[in-house]
């Protein structure tokens, strides 16, 4: 009851609720572009299963906060660079996230997107575990740095379970507006290279600051937000025309 009377508290949930809210829009993301290659019916589904999927990962990482600070002592040397638990977690995310992402790219670019019955059967299960795994990489980071911002474990799952029912509102929209144009699907996938990328280079301790990343994104955003306008824009003049 004190930790509610404590307007500390609540400043800290509501900025660790944010945060998580922030370090989750990768997280969608790549949500969105697996659950699109889904059957219709099984899409929203999955989207449901993986959030959840991940709001219970960041909660058991939150509850085992000694293995998790524990992943940051060296295991051995290479080149020495020390490597740590968390740092073979970000390389192999990374390097998933980097094939990943290049698969996808090749197979928008190619049109290989035809699957048999027993694929597609097989992808739901493969989808929600691909999401899952993922998101132990995604929330890596964002739980050291709820560990390091909040004293409080209840704060922090209380975050982490506001920032998963945010993003389960607005999966669906995402997804939709991702399948519908096929050129923020290819925005979204160049994101994924580039968070791969960054995963990579934290994994060898050579730290790029999240904010870069951000605004890289949120530019292109913009930049791909004034395209499909100008598409739409010029669309109108030509379905006048025809008629």
């Amino acid at each position: 009851m004190e930790i509610l009377l404590d307007p500390q508290n609540w400043v800290a949930l509501a900025t660790l609720a944010a945060l998580e809210i922030v370090l989750g829009i990768d997280n969608v993301i790549f949500i969105s572009i697996l659950a699109g290659k889904l059957p219709p019916e099984q899409r929203e589904r999955a989207r449901k299963l993986g959030l959840a999927g991940a709001m219970l990962t960041r909660l058991a990482l939150l509850f085992s906060l000694a293995w998790v600070i524990g992943l940051t002592q060296p295991l051995f040397t290479v080149f020495n660079e020390e490597i740590s638990g968390r740092d073979l977690v970000l390389l192999i995310g990374g390097l998933f996230l980097l094939g990943k992402s290049t698969h996808e790219i090749h197979g928008t670019i190619e049109g290989d997107d035809d699957q048999s019955t027993v694929r597609v059967a097989a992808s739901f299960a493969g989808t929600i575990v691909q999401i899952m795994l993922l998101d132990i990489v995604f929330s890596l980071d964002s739980v050291i740095t709820a560990v390091g911002m909040v004293d409080h474990v209840s704060i922090m799952a209380t975050a982490v379970v506001l920032a998963t029912v945010v993003m389960v509102l607005f999966s669906g929209p995402v997804s939709r507006f991702v399948a519908r144009h096929p050129t923020v699907k290819m925005l979204a996938l160049s994101f994924l290279i580039l968070i791969g990328v960054a995963l990579i280079a934290e994994g060898f301790d050579l730290h790029i600051p999240k904010g870069y990343i951000y605004f890289a994104m949120a530019f292109s955003v913009i930049v791909e937000m004034l395209n499909l306008r100008l598409r739409r824009k010029s669309r109108g003049p030509a379905r006048a025309t025809s008629a």
